[in-house]
């Protein structure tokens, strides 16, 4: 006597693939609740859009002498930021919904603010701070999206382990600035 397989029977899937064919990648299968998915999505791609501007900004306000490396940093950080706001976008379109890139209410979407800052601390500070609002609002998402929708959850993993190398990398160039020893007692690095 034959186990019935776990997997649904060919003929079944074939049937079912037939059904909605509007939906595109959204099949029956999918149990995410698929709105507040897209709205995730969307307030994650104004978090990424926002960061895009705050480093672009610094990129080009950065000054003095240790400023040609780190404004060179905040310029890779802003094309991933970028990479990351594409993808979003893809996926927010793949769900059936349509990327918000609207920009009266993308600071309002954002978890992350969109502060200047004037000297290198201030803008890695904000920069770092940013970083670990995404860390911590990308990590919820993962696991609210759990088994429910898999490509969204390791989509988000994916940018989640960028924003995570980004923080640690923010964190060691405000350590090595001249005088700031201070921010290396409270982080207990150094």
């Amino acid at each position: 006597m034959s186990e019935k397989s776990p997997l649904t029977d060919v003929k079944t899937l074939r049937e079912r693939a037939r059904q909605h064919i509007k939906e595109g990648a959204v099949t029956a299968g999918y149990s995410a609740d698929r709105g507040t998915v897209l709205k995730l999505l969307n307030d994650s791609l104004a978090t990424e859009i926002v960061c895009v501007l705050r480093y672009r900004r610094h990129h080009f306000m950065a000054r003095g002498l240790p400023s040609k490396s780190i404004a060179d940093e905040f310029l890779m950080h802003s094309n991933e930021e970028q990479a990351h706001a594409d993808l979003i976008a893809e996926r927010i379109v793949q769900l059936g919904g349509e990327p918000n890139f609207a920009p009266d209410g993308i600071s309002s979407r954002s978890h992350a603010e969109y502060v200047e800052g004037r000297t290198l601390v201030d803008m890695i500070t904000e920069d770092l701070v940013a970083e670990r609002i995404a860390i911590d609002s990308y990590r919820e998402i993962v696991e609210y999206l759990g088994d429910q929708d898999p490509t969204t959850r390791r989509l988000m993993e994916s940018i989640l382990a960028v924003e995570e190398e980004h923080a640690d990398e923010m964190s060691d160039l405000l350590q090595g600035l001249p005088g700031n020893s201070k921010h290396k007692q409270s982080t207990g690095k150094g």
